[in-house]
């Protein structure tokens, strides 16, 4: 008798030990999809997702891919400082994730982590901006050519025959790959033509309130203008209200050239309205080519390109529809 309740105790025992077994996890970087497959563990660097309408889109598309549903574990880290950016990717890397995905506050000083990731087995995917760093570092990056961006709209303001351009440059985020590229093509224009001045160049840091106080200042300094380079549409949306309280015209046919880029909807609607003049598009939905990047790695083929280009448009608002709105803006 004795032995038959050893034995049921035995028994017992090892059933309790492997249900205990079963209920943990598995030796996985993301855990288990719908499907039982091992998640993707993905760790994901922004900018701050207010910084613009641009950037918000921008997020929203991230985050409704990097999903569970769709295979992935995806932690976010959200900042404009390049220094707060490489800790969180030092971070990512520490915590193992499968691929790192950047869009860099700066294009500066990215070497040292990303061979750490590199050494770590983390695959890295640059996305929104380029960065000063190896392509042997990085796997592939989805990015907006912005100096094409800014030659396109430079070339668009070359092409509206102003007898003398004085302009208002509000720069973006100094040493983004977005202010470098818009600023570039305008810098060359004003250095090959004596008619192009600048009334003043300074950083709006993609802030409307700080764009109104910039052009605030120079309105009360007397200076004339007749044209506003804005880098972003928030930027140029302060301009404006700086004009509006001066009573000073705007748009088609008026006393001052508005540019803006990003073509947030609401942007897009001032250039129908003909209150500004042109904005140039930058595409902030990148999410599904990094997907597919991604999927292409996991299934182990070799990429055919290395870096692929957003296809974007600049917008005149004398030729602007409502159905370029409705399908362009953000």
């Amino acid at each position: 008798m004795k032995k038959k309740v050893l034995g049921l105790l035995l028994t017992v025992a090892m059933v309790a030990g492997l249900a205990a077994c079963g209920s943990q996890p598995a030796a996985s970087t993301g855990g288990e999809g719908q499907g039982g497959s091992e998640l993707i563990k993905v760790g994901i660097i922004n900018n701050d997702p207010n910084e613009s309408g641009y950037r918000t889109a921008n997020d929203k598309d991230l985050k409704e891919m990097f999903t569970e549903a769709n295979g992935y574990s995806a932690s976010f880290a959200y900042s404009k400082e390049n220094e707060k950016q490489i800790n969180a990717a030092q971070k990512f890397v520490q915590d193992e994730v499968d691929y790192l995905l950047l869009s860099a506050a700066d294009t500066a000083g990215w070497d040292s982590v990303l061979k750490d990731a590199q050494a770590a087995g983390v695959k890295v995917i640059l996305f929104d901006r380029v960065i000063d760093a190896d392509p042997s570092l990085y796997e592939a990056s989805i990015v907006s050519d912005m100096e094409k961006e800014g030659q396109t709209a430079v070339d668009w303001l070359a092409k509206q025959n102003l007898e003398e351009y004085n302009i208002i440059h509000l720069q973006g985020q100094m040493g983004t790959a977005a202010q470098k590229g818009r600023t570039a093509a305008m810098d060359a224009a004003v250095a090959s033509n004596d008619n192009w001045n600048l009334v003043v160049q300074q950083s709006g840091d993609w802030n409307a309130e700080n764009a109104t106080q910039i052009v605030q200042s120079i309105i009360n300094s007397g200076e004339s203008f007749n044209v506003i380079y804005a880098e972003n549409d928030d930027m140029a949306k302060g301009a404006v209200a700086a004009l509006d309280k001066a009573n000073i015209s705007h748009g088609v046919g008026k006393d001052v050239i508005i540019m803006g880029f990003d073509c947030n909807k609401w942007a897009l609607e001032e250039l129908l309205n003909q209150n500004w003049n042109y904005d140039g598009q930058c595409n902030p939905f990148q999410a599904s080519y990094i997907d597919d990047i991604i999927k292409k790695l996991e299934n182990g083929e070799t990429l055919t390109e290395k870096q692929i280009i957003m296809e974007e448009k600049g917008f005149d608002a004398t030729e602007i529809t409502a159905d370029d709105v409705a399908k362009y803006g953000i």
